[in-house]
């Protein structure tokens, strides 16, 4: 390759735009119907366990008696069976990806309880 054509291609490449984002500083845009993160609507859901038996990876846990609902999201493969499942339809897959990261924490969604009066 001649000293030329590699400094018109190099002039040609400092004089263009990138292909690529800056992504930290430009994040993407969702994709619209793509599968994002498993978000959940607490005030209508009843604790039936119906997601947590159809999840095939065992990523959501539900207790009613606590009426708390758990999410393991680095199991969750936003397969979609959990929402297509739901009697309620509180679940739903949001086209925004959640945040990275690399603990294996749960997300732990609980119902507020109603006070109880002294007596």
């Amino acid at each position: 390759m001649s000293l030329f054509s590699m400094t018109g291609l190099v002039l040609k490449w400092l004089l263009r735009k990138p292909y690529t984002r800056r992504y930290p500083f430009e994040p993407r845009q969702p994709i619209p119907g793509s599968r994002g993160a498993l978000a959940i609507d607490l005030s209508a859901c009843v604790f039936c366990s119906i997601c947590a038996k159809k999840c095939p990876t065992q990523a959501i846990e539900v207790d009613r008696a606590a009426k708390r609902w758990t999410i393991d999201r680095l199991r969750c493969i936003s397969c979609n069976y959990c929402v297509e499942n739901c009697p309620k339809k509180c679940l739903v897959l949001t086209t925004a990806h959640g945040i990275p990261t690399v603990t294996r924490d749960r997300e732990v969604f609980q119902q507020a309880s109603a006070p109880v009066a002294a007596k």
